[in-house]
């Protein structure tokens, strides 16, 4: 089995994304970002149309609680009574659920105020990092994992990693086209999302090398 490489990737990855939110909330701290943000916005503002907005919107609604729920009972019912995987649906429930409470415990740590330049819609909270980005990568990083193994074509896989990417990136840029995020808290969010999704792989491949490893050595000494 592969499953030392698996857990040499997630550990790699964790360690990137871990690393780079934490230069971005240096940075964010010592107000070193401020360009960065005004221009992507401005770039990003530039294309607004009536047409784009209403895209952007729908981008925004399908990383919003209720679609992030409709999708987490659709998969978890398909895991749970379809496939029978109930080690894949421990992993799945674990990451949906734990990545808005660490967005929100990372929020009250982080105060940041939403930006006040130009917004289309109004919204609450606080802005340091991104929930809709954090939820998006989230879910569609673990459905892509988990859909991964059961899709046997080469076509399949790179459509559900096309898709999932093209997900991801549209939701995350919808917030700062409508003007309720600045872009450091996109990418923050991807960081501590994806920080939090390796994590949580790294573990369930764990699990999963353990249990295969036991498997072994009592066929054994079978």
């Amino acid at each position: 089995m592969r499953l030392t490489g698996y857990l040499l990737r997630a550990f790699i990855i964790g360690l990137v994304s871990l690393i780079g939110f934490s230069c971005m909330a240096i940075l964010i701290r010592r107000h070193k970002i401020v360009q960065f943000d005004q221009y992507v916005i401005s770039f990003i503002q530039g294309f607004e149309s009536p047409t784009i907005t209403s895209i952007m919107k729908f981008f925004t609604y399908v990383g919003s609680f209720n679609i992030v729920f409709g999708i987490f009972v659709i998969v978890a019912f398909f895991l749970y009574f379809v496939l029978k995987h109930r080690s894949e649906l421990l992993l799945f429930v674990t990451v949906v659920i734990g990545t808005p409470i660490i967005n929100q415990i990372l929020k009250q740590f982080f105060h940041r105020v939403r930006p006040d330049l130009h917004r289309l819609i109004e919204i609450g909270g606080y802005s340091f990092p991104s929930g809709h980005a954090m939820n998006a990568l989230a879910v569609y990083g673990i459905l892509s994992f988990l859909l991964w193994r059961h899709i046997p074509s080469r076509l399949g896989r790179t459509t559900l990693i096309i898709i999932s990417t093209i997900m991801v990136l549209m939701i995350g840029t919808s917030r700062i086209y409508l003007g309720v995020h600045y872009p450091s808290d996109i990418i923050s969010g991807y960081f501590a999302s994806g920080f939090w999704l390796a994590t949580a792989i790294w573990f369930y491949q764990r699990y999963k090398e353990k249990r295969y490893a036991r498997k072994l050595s009592s066929e054994d000494n079978g």
